[in-house]
């Protein structure tokens, strides 16, 4: 027989049955073995955490160094080719960082479930042995049982911060930007327009303020058919980022394709924009908006589209909080958006406003300042008689409808998704009207009428900037890091095709029928079939993007962030028709009139045409 010393009791058991013996140091081995794998798991995930805080595989320095030399000399091939294999390794990188993560959580997991079990096993096999009360001193008793006590608690808050490491590292690294401080609320941070006031307004402001001219009881009920979307005077016009739908096609086919900054051919005007904004312009008859941001002032910008004349400029009250911006984004990043009678304009703190194409106000507000760094830069886009706005945010993400009149709630529908910067487009499938927004996981439909969810599938991932391409009943979504996929369209969504080879970070795909094509932000552009997802082409422009592509008539628009217009045929080989320089920086999409190409460049804004 064999004498164990009891904690609880503080006696001599002895074993009836020496046959036990050996199970009992099995699992008493085990426990030991699991025990240490989980504690080098844990040191290991908790060493993880610090390295990525300290040198993130995606923002790198040396990256965007490089990029900053072959912007200022774009011929250096020897350099391009060094970007390329950098850009390739982090990519590596960041996947190898996730899998480890991933992988070391489930580790650890199965290291403590192992561990535990074998405690259980041991305690069981305890039970079996007969007590002997034996003297035993309790100093001892007490010692065993309180350094057991300490050891398993310090183990188990071990593990628990090692996994708490690890969600945050991997949470951090689908969404880096999870790491800021927040600018914002914890709770949904849009506030019903309803009510009085908002916590992120100063005390003397109106959460929103709305004219006489725009009271509720005055408004009359517009009466349309959803499948007229988009309207005639919608394709006739150019009123929202990347025209009507926001699908990036233009409705008139005899734009220039040829022009000159340097000597001014072709150029009809160029007039100064007073404050800066990386927004596009929108165009309605006689009329292109812009607006224009900076720490204190917002301002909605109305030019004369035929002389370039500032008609008006309308000063948009300006809340307490902004979040911080950087110089790629600013306070007006997004997009206005106009219906033919009102102008309507978003800012980086969820500041927002309807403005007559007088110039007159007709109400503003804010929607809560956005939980997510660079502030709201998602684009608006008019639905009949809703301003549509895509809020996504750490937490609380919304979609949401506002009554174009009064600037009141018509619908929200919360939103569980990561931060985005893509705007939502509006396409008409032949068969219903919906609204198509991108954001980590994955692309979602949604009902313009009640802002129902139609459908929703996974196919993305990340800090999600492009917007949708839509043709023909496909739907194609694009983000670096993660993947292109080609999407049916339907209440049960498929993915026809993936690629990973050419991935957007900033500028939004478009499609024709037949044809795809996908800019990237480091200058090259890939044609694919759109149903099989062949690749028929790949062109390298020598020069970084961020504007989106256009189609106009048979012909693709392209501005590179240099100035130069590379426009060629939306065919499945590669023709260049012109490559017109503006001799001025630009990073926008322009907006396309009859016989009109409006581009905002620098701190202009260009008229190109008759």
């Amino acid at each position: 027989m064999h004498g164990i010393l009891s904690c609880k009791t503080g006696s001599v058991m002895i074993k009836e049955d020496k046959k036990t013996k050996r199970p009992f140091d099995l699992w008493e081995s085990i426990f030991l073995v699991s025990g240490v794998f989980s504690f080098v798991v844990c040191v290991l995930l908790i060493a993880n955490y610090f390295q990525i805080n300290r040198a993130d595989p995606v923002n790198t320095k040396v990256l965007n160094a490089l990029i900053e030399r072959l912007e200022q000399d774009e011929s250096d091939q020897a350099l391009r080719t060094e970007i390329r294999e950098f850009d390739l390794l982090a990519r590596k990188a960041y996947f190898t960082n996730q899998w480890q993560i991933r992988f070391g959580g489930y580790l650890l997991l199965a290291g403590v479930l192992v561990c535990i079990l074998a405690a259980l096993m041991i305690d069981a096999k305890k039970t079996k042995v007969k007590e002997i009360e034996l003297p035993v001193k309790k100093t001892y008793v007490l010692t065993q049982r309180n350094a057991r006590k300490w050891l398993s608690a310090g183990g188990l808050m071990l593990a628990v911060t090692a996994m708490v490491f690890a969600y945050i590292t991997h949470k951090n690294m689908e969404d880096p930007v999870s790491g800021e401080a927040s600018t914002g609320n914890d709770r949904n941070t849009f506030v019903d327009p309803e009510s009085n006031r908002s916590d992120d307004l100063s005390p003397d402001t109106t959460q929103f303020a709305v004219a006489d001219t725009a009271k509720a009881d005055t408004v009359k009920k517009l009466v349309f058919n959803p499948l007229d979307y988009p309207t005639a005077a919608m394709k006739n016009n150019f009123p929202t980022f990347r025209g009507a739908g926001a699908i990036g096609l233009s409705h008139k086919n005899n734009a220039p394709v040829s022009w000159d900054g340097a000597s001014g051919r072709n150029i009809k005007w160029k007039t100064a924009v007073p404050l800066p904004g990386m927004n596009s312009p929108i165009v309605w008859g006689n009329f292109v908006f812009l607006t224009g941001a900076n720490e204190v002032k917002q301002e909605v910008y109305c030019f004369n589209k035929n002389t370039g004349k500032i008609i008006w400029k309308t000063n948009v009250p300006k809340s307490t909080q902004s979040p911080k911006v950087s110089d790629d984004t600013g306070h007006a990043a997004a997009s206005a958006a106009t219906d033919g009678e009102n102008v309507y304009a978003v800012f980086s703190n969820g500041d927002i406003a309807a403005i007559d194409h007088a110039g007159k106000m007709i109400w503003s507000g804010n929607l809560g300042v956005p939980d997510k760094s660079y502030g709201h830069s998602s684009s608006l886009i008019v639905y009949f008689d809703k301003l549509i706005v895509q809020y996504d945010q750490k937490k609380g993400s919304n979609l949401m409808a506002l009554d174009t009149k009064t600037g009141k709630t018509i619908w929200s529908t919360p939103r569980k998704v990561k931060s985005s910067w893509s705007s939502p487009s509006i396409v008409n499938t032949g068969s219903r009207v919906e609204i198509l927004v991108l954001a980590d996981p994955g692309l979602s439909s949604y009902d313009p009428a009640t802002g129902k969810q139609l459908w929703s599938i996974n196919c993305t991932s990340g800090e999600v900037g492009p917007s949708i391409a839509y043709a023909n009943g496909i739907a194609f979504a694009v983000n670096e890091y993660a993947k292109l996929a080609a999407i049916k369209v339907g209440d049960q969504p498929t993915i026809l095709w993936e690629n990973n080879d050419y991935l957007s970070d900033v500028p939004s795909p478009v499609a024709t029928k037949d044809f795809l094509f996908v800019a990237t932000s480091y200058g090259e552009v890939a044609c694919y079939n759109t149903k099989s997802g062949e690749e028929y082409w790949v062109h390298d422009f020598e020069a970084g993007i961020y504007s989106s592509p256009m189609i106009v008539g048979k012909l693709v628009y392209l501005m590179d962030r240099k100035g130069t217009m590379h426009i060629f045929k939306a065919e499945k080989k590669f023709t260049l028709v012109g490559e017109p320089m503006l001799g001025e920086k630009s990073d926008y999409t322009p907006a396309f009139a009859d016989g009109q190409v409006f581009i905002r460049a620098g701190n202009n804004l260009y008229c190109i045409g008759k």
